[in-house]
């Protein structure tokens, strides 16, 4: 990043921005005096999950974050995001802002904030609490190669990082790793109660369930072999895989997959106003 520790801080403290913050911390890469968040006044459990949780200073007006921080992540609902830009260009000049905004598009933040900030677009996912995050991200016209490498450096300290070079593609990246936990930990959920109705104890199913799930992506990654042959390999004939994977293709279950992350996709696209 650079020899001395940024501060860093976060327009907006839900759940994203907590991830974000527990993965720099628990990486080493930063301490919490290093962070500051803002939230609305209302949201009292934001608010006390940076003072308690994280030990972090966390404040109501957004204002305060981007006078006290040099990179600035925006990381508010998107139906606030111009507002609350709004309330911040004045003090924009010559920041770094990372945005992680839903279906905000590079544009719309360099119209609002002042015309020498620099902004980077990024599509963390929550797995950055545990340090395993698969993130992307994109410049903006202003940002230089010293900040895409300080946004490299925080990402990669919480998991992996890929650069994108069209701007259209972060909808589907939202719609795949952005939304994707989600589709994975119903997976998991779902093989538990298999496990369940079959005869498991629920705690071991979970357990079984989980670790399964992470072995799986694992082998992928380390192994470098296409899914497709690794699934072969587990399949033997008459094998109980066999009729398991025959029943989830009876049953729709690649098409249900592939529809849900083209569904995350066009809404980001609704929201963008991108289109295909």
């Amino acid at each position: 990043m650079t020899n001395r520790i940024l501060k860093i801080g976060f327009l907006g403290a839900g759940k994203m921005a907590q991830a974000l913050s527990k993965g720099f911390i628990k990486s080493g890469l930063l301490s919490s005096q290093h962070l500051i968040a803002s939230a609305h006044p209302s949201d009292e459990a934001s608010l006390k999950a940076f003072r308690d949780d994280l030990k972090a200073e966390a404040v109501t007006q957004n204002q305060l974050v981007v006078e006290k921080s040099e990179i600035i992540f925006i990381s508010t609902k998107p139906n606030v995001v111009k507002t609350v830009l709004h309330d911040v260009k004045a003090l924009s000049s010559g920041k770094l802002f990372i945005s992680i905004a839903m279906g905000t598009t590079l544009d719309e933040i360099q119209k609002i904030l002042a015309h020498d900030s620099r902004i980077i677009r990024v599509m963390p996912n929550i797995p950055a609490t545990v340090l395993e995050s698969c993130s992307v991200f994109v410049r903006g016209k202003n940002a230089t190669d010293d900040d895409a490498n300080i946004v490299q450096k925080l990402l990669k300290s919480i998991g992996t990082c890929e650069e994108l070079t069209t701007e259209s593609l972060m909808d589907v990246c939202t719609g795949l790793s952005g939304s994707g936990p989600a589709y994975v930990f119903l997976l998991i959920e779902s093989l538990a109660d298999g496990g369940v109705k079959c005869g498991l104890p629920r705690d071991l199913a979970y357990r079984l369930a989980a670790q399964t799930v992470l072995g799986s992506g694992k082998l992928v990654i380390d192994s470098n072999i296409h899914p497709a042959i690794l699934k072969d390999n587990v399949m033997s004939p008459l094998g109980s895989t066999a009729y398991g994977v025959h029943y989830l293709e009876k049953n729709n279950f690649r098409n249900t997959i592939i529809g849900a992350v083209e569904a995350a996709t066009n809404r980001c696209r609704e929201i963008s106003g991108i289109s295909k």
